[in-house]
Order: structure tokens, then sequence, then C-alpha cells
């Protein structure tokens, strides 16, 4: 995985789940430019209807102790990645909206 991957991240110490870019990754840990995956359905949905979010992406530096495993964000068979499900209901690419490139 490389810099710019969009990944999701299973932590421990608590339990959580987080979803977005992979920042930098080194021995010490890994930063991310993300959302907890559980805010996931939220941050669309306001995306898509164009209100203002009260959610958005952070970055976050998490310690490699707490890292159980990190998933590129990929489509198996039948199973929409992420990043697909965020395309489909806000109807533009990934990579445009973090950008800025749709006007916002």
């Amino acid at each position: 995985m490389e810099p710019g991957s969009i990944v999701i991240v299973h932590l421990a110490g608590p339990t959580e789940k987080y979803w977005g870019v992979l920042e930098t990754i080194a021995v010490h840990g890994v930063t991310l430019r993300c959302l907890n995956v559980e805010s996931f359905d939220d941050w669309t949905r306001s995306i898509a209807y164009e209100t203002s979010p009260s959610l958005g992406l952070a970055t976050i530096f998490f310690p490699m102790g707490r890292v159980e495993r990190m998933f590129l964000d990929e489509r198996v068979g039948e199973v929409e990645s992420l990043r697909d499900l965020f395309e489909r209901r806000v109807g533009r690419s990934l990579e445009r909206y973090l950008t800025g490139g749709d006007g916002s």
C-alpha cells in the first residue's frame, strides 16, 4: 500500500474502523485522512444532498500498536467498495471530491 491509497484500517484498544486516504505508513504508525466507518453513510448522504456537512475527513495518526490490519478499499466480486458506494451515492469521483475539483 502506498500513500494515496484508499484504505480501511481496523484498530484495537478500543476497537474501531476508519476509512480514508493513506497519507504515510511507517514503523511507528500510519497517518490517514479519514473518518470512522460508522459515520460513512451520514457523510455521503450530506454530500449527496448538498447539505452543509457536519462530518468530514480528519487527518489522524494511529500508532502501529493499535493497528490490527489494513485493507485496500477494493470491490470484491459483487460487493462494492466504500469508494464505489461513495461515487454511486454522490455522483462524482472520490478524487474529484477530495481535491475540490467539484466546485465545492
